[in-house]
């Protein structure tokens, strides 16, 4: 069977990243979590001091640090999925807590951190038999993917399914926090000047507000197949 790409796009905790992950294992597919490669651009900044007590970020900086960062995935034949890496380092779980979550979406906006992403993702995919998922793989990453998936679901149904995630993980979590975080990450994700967050024209919408994981399953093998028929 012919190879395609599948782009995955949406809000932030839509759960793009389950969805994605366990479509590429069930298919053969390399799976790519772009989100993980810009929370882990944020971690950086993080550890070296570069965002000021206003959560400002001294972009200047980063910039000179860029070829410093290096972000790869490994296989975790425990979970049966990929962590991210950053130099070298398994940060999969220091991604994913509040400190980075309310600070990505400013390093997503500067342009040249999109650029070296954008890059680094092109390469990843660049021989199909991909599922990539993040806010413009359909729009700028692939625009020519042959199945695109626009998530999304209700600001509160997010907030509630990030406040689990994080508490199953034993980690600090508050809810109204999550939900202040998910609405800010929204506005500037569909506001910033480069690749802001937008469905492509030709992106199949999942409003996954109200389905089970299992539902969710069955309906992206289902578009799976038909692009794979058409294709």
């Amino acid at each position: 069977m012919k190879k395609i790409t599948i782009a995955i796009d949406g809000y932030s905790s839509c759960g793009k990243s389950t969805m994605a992950k366990d479509l590429a294992k069930e298919i053969g597919y390399v799976y790519v979590d772009t989100g993980a490669m810009y929370r882990s651009v944020t971690l950086y900044a993080l550890e070296h001091g570069m965002f000021d007590e206003d959560n400002n970020i001294d972009a200047r900086r980063l910039l000179g640090d860029m070829s410093k960062i290096v972000i790869s995935f490994q296989f975790n034949p425990a979970t049966g999925r990929p962590d991210t890496y950053l130099n070298g380092v398994c940060v999969e779980d220091k991604i994913r807590g509040m400190e980075v979550s309310i600070r990505v979406s400013i390093i997503a906006a500067l342009p040249f951190v999109r650029t070296a992403m954008v890059e680094q993702q092109q390469r990843m995919g660049k021989d199909k038999g991909v599922v990539m998922d993040g806010r413009d793989i359909g729009t700028t990453v692939f625009p020519d993917a042959e199945l695109k998936i626009f998530v999304t679901a209700d600001a509160k149904v997010r907030a509630q399914r990030r406040y689990d995630e994080l508490k199953a993980k034993g980690m600090v979590a508050n809810l109204d926090e999550i939900l202040r975080n998910v609405e800010e990450r929204d506005y500037i994700d569909t506001h910033r000047e480069v690749s802001p967050l937008r469905k492509a024209d030709d992106a199949i919408i999942l409003d996954n507000s109200t389905m089970t994981i299992a539902q969710q399953k069955e309906w992206l093998m289902e578009q799976y197949r038909l692009a794979t028929l058409f294709h």
